[in-house]
């Protein structure tokens, strides 16, 4: 990890910067059409792709509308409905007592702010911060595995706890590349940035890596980047 901390503040938004250019129209890999599709969704996705919740969610958002669907069926219904996603018998208690206090305590709607959001059964820092984000604009950094993986990679940080990875990018990025740094991250990890077999010979952001580049840590590389157009607005 970059030792100055100006340098590395600095080098945190340039690699930002890069990844905007790479990928400009970055959103959440989850489907939803509502806070309260994306809260279910980022539930179901703990311990699971993505791609598979996206699978589960397609007929599970039709059978349930809304946070009194989840409580007319049985325990065993909802169970069977989200076995695909994995550690099925928790997720389905975990989002029944969510949907029990959204209706006890938020007249059934999903609330804004990070902590009433982190209140909820099932709701960690991760899934406050993308409901945060991405339903309601406020700036927030979910960190996934991509997010803990290439942070610590890049050396914009140096520990594997996912609350003080997203304190320490905090610092580091401008409030307003928050939301969307989780996305160019994840983005990365997913497209290019591979854990076994990275594809470093294509990789934007290369020069900055120490994993590439053994003198990343003394360089702040010139060059053109959009710094502006990507900001979340």
């Amino acid at each position: 990890m970059l030792k100055n901390f100006k340098t590395r503040k600095k080098r945190s938004v340039e690699v930002m910067d890069l990844l905007a250019t790479e990928y400009p129209a970055v959103k959440p890999a989850l489907n939803y059409r509502s806070a309260f599709q994306l809260l279910i969704a980022t539930i179901l996705s703990a311990q699971c792709t993505d791609e598979r919740v996206n699978i589960v969610t397609r007929q599970l958002f039709k059978k349930y509308k809304k946070p009194e669907d989840y409580l007319k069926v049985s325990h065993e219904e909802l169970e069977q409905d989200i076995f695909s996603t994995g550690f099925y018998k928790q997720k389905a208690k975990s989002i029944r007592n969510c949907c029990e206090q959204l209706i006890e305590k938020h007249n059934g709607k999903v609330p804004r702010y990070f902590n009433l959001l982190v209140q909820l059964s099932g709701v960690g820092r991760k899934t406050a911060s993308v409901v945060a984000g991405n339903a309601f604009g406020i700036p927030a950094i979910a960190v996934d595995t991509h997010v803990k993986r290439l942070s610590n990679l890049l050396g914009l940080v140096d520990t594997k706890n996912p609350e003080k990875i997203e304190e320490e990018l905090k610092k580091l990025l401008p409030e307003d590349y928050w939301i969307n740094s989780s996305h160019w991250l994840a983005n990365h990890g997913r497209n290019v940035c591979f854990a076994r077999k990275p594809q470093c010979h294509r990789c934007v952001i290369s020069d900055l890596c120490p994993s590439f580049n053994p003198y990343s840590d003394q360089l702040i590389p010139n060059k053109k980047v959009l710094k502006n157009e990507h900001r979340k607005r």
